[in-house]
């Protein structure tokens, strides 16, 4: 930077537009080694700060990156999967801690310094809320902490929140092939967000949530304690399993209760474009997918495909199963309640459960769960995300306006998620996730795309696809799920927000538990020190 302006000094002098001795260049000097000396101080005081509240044995020199670090731009961009916010404002430190010491004193140092904390375990938060924001504010990014200790005899797993879903379920086959765990289909999600903010997958309609099977957590609170399930109390342990964690503290490990899967699986996948009957198909889906048995999953991928060059393109939708069983049980499940689908055994595949992750992946099963470690790179794509859930299926007009939404953009995306099965029999307050019986399936929409000067166009669409199911989907509140974060549901005021400003998204997240994550929030963080955009607020005397 130094080198920059001295050059820059160079040419103004060749020039003659600017004289030694001009006030306004000597002020515009003066002022930035002002600058960087204070920054220097501060830095220097976070760091003094950071280290008097470790244990001698607990200093590293290596936790700590400021702007002016040389890594600190590698470590920042690694866990950046939506493209559209690596040029957002950054974080003024970002502190990489080993351990629970490490984040303790992060807490302390942020809250003498008046910084706001973010934490980051993967980066796949699709408003960016771990790594940007418009306030003074440090990134605790948990990549250190991964650690997975697997205890197959009593069917639990410790992980640390800054390990994969890949991580995990590597560590999870490396000891077994009949244990698995019900979270997402993409390795590359982190373990912390995705389950503190609920966490489904192929599995769940057999085993419930990720965060219905969270058995234990540790996490640092505003004070910097460090607390367990016993000393957080029942309330705080309840917000934290599909909340959103970062309203409450820095949870850096849970405990997990395993499942027991088959040692045979069985997968299929069908494809049909709308000349080939897609639309009936999905009407008859949405009507059965969520009543098959817990042990049957089959979502619908909606997109576009160009079927060769001499057509338009078309809507396709993709019927991708996972049956926790053999072909010969699937095929007499399938056969007999969605006969349509035409699915035979030469469409069916067996497989092991920690291949059915590698191939809703999208990798080989052929290849090594080796591949699942690979916490992946950053994105080189932006994206916008929302989210709804059907409480009675969309009768075939508003099917058919939706393709025609659909085709209209080629990189859109939208996936149908059925529920059921165990998610019927979990009551709606038993953890902050509220969509349960009720609901027959859950939708994703997604819309990508390579250049920045499309921002605009890509997130309008979105908009419009949005406004239009509005007669379709849950009403009352509109509901959404958390962890597909949208600020376009309403975003927090700073410093603080009131109750009924946050009702505008947090009752579309959370529906009737909104109101007891309010009041956990308002016992656990009283002066509302994790604030983000969409935190969980906290009640205010008027």
């Amino acid at each position: 930077m130094v080198g920059k302006i001295t050059r820059a000094y160079e040419r103004e002098l060749k020039d003659g537009d600017v004289k030694m001795t001009s006030p306004k260049f000597g002020m515009s000097i003066l002022f930035f080694f002002l600058r960087i000396s204070f920054c220097s101080s501060t830095d220097q005081s976070f760091q003094q700060c950071f280290s008097s509240h470790l244990p001698p044995s607990k200093i590293t020199y290596d936790v700590i990156f400021t702007q002016n670090s040389s890594q600190y731009s590698s470590i920042l961009q690694s866990s950046i999967r939506n493209l559209r916010f690596s040029n957002a404002s950054k974080p003024r430190y970002l502190v990489t801690p080993y351990n629970e010491n490490h984040i303790q004193a992060t807490i302390i140092c942020s809250k003498e310094h008046h910084m706001h904390v973010r934490v980051r375990s993967a980066g796949h938060d699709y408003e960016g809320l771990s790594y940007i924001s418009d306030v003074p504010f440090i990134v605790i990014d948990l990549f250190h902490i991964r650690s997975v200790m697997v205890d197959i005899k009593n069917e639990f797993a410790w992980v640390g929140a800054g390990a994969t879903l890949g991580e995990l379920y590597y560590s999870i086959s490396a000891k077994s092939n009949v244990h698995g765990f019900p979270a997402g289909s993409c390795p590359t999600v982190g373990v912390g967000g995705h389950i503190s903010g609920g966490g489904f997958g192929t599995i769940f309609r057999k085993y419930g949530l990720a965060a219905d099977n969270v058995i234990d957590a540790k996490m640092i609170d505003v004070n910097g304690n460090v607390l367990d399930r016993k000393s957080m109390g029942e309330d705080l342990f309840w917000a934290i399993r599909g909340g959103g964690g970062a309203s409450f503290g820095v949870i850096f490990s849970w405990k997990l209760k395993l499942v027991r899967v088959p040692p045979t699986v069985t997968v299929f996948k069908t494809l049909k474009t709308l000349e080939q009957g897609a639309t009936k198909l999905v009407q008859k889906w949405q009507n059965i997918a969520y009543k098959f048995h817990h042990d049957l999953f089959v979502h619908a991928v909606i997109q576009v495909t160009n079927p060769n060059s001499n057509q338009n393109p078309t809507v396709q939708v993709s019927f991708d199963c996972l049956f926790l069983g053999t072909t010969e049980r699937l095929l007499s499940s399938i056969q007999r309640s969605f006969p349509e689908l035409g699915v035979t055994q030469e469409n069916c595949t067996e497989m092991s459960w920690i291949q059915s992750v590698l191939y809703f992946a999208g990798h080989s099963i052929a290849e090594s769960a080796d591949v699942l470690l690979n916490r992946g790179t950053q994105s080189t794509q932006s994206f916008k995300g929302k989210s709804d859930y059907v409480k009675e299926a969309i009768p075939k007009m508003g099917l058919e306006g939706l393709f025609k939404m659909v085709a209209e953009e080629e990189t859109s995306m939208l996936i149908l998620t059925p529920y059921g099965g165990r998610m019927k029999q979990i009551k709606s307050s038993a953890t902050p996730f509220p969509y349960r019986s009720e609901y027959l399936y859950g939708i994703q929409y997604m819309i990508s795309w390579d250049v920045a000067e499309e921002t605009g166009k890509r997130i309008g669409w979105m908009r419009r696809l949005y406004k239009y199911m509005e007669p379709y989907v849950s009403t009352a509140p509109r509901a959404a799920y958390f962890n597909y974060r949208d600020l376009d549901l309403g975003r927090n005021s700073y410093p603080n927000t009131s109750y009924v400003e946050a009702s505008q998204w947090g009752l579309k997240y959370f529906n009737h538990n909104f109101n007891r994550l309010v009041r956990v929030k308002t016992l656990a963080d009283p002066h509302n020190f994790f604030w983000n955009e969409q935190s969980i607020p906290v009640l205010r005397l008027e």
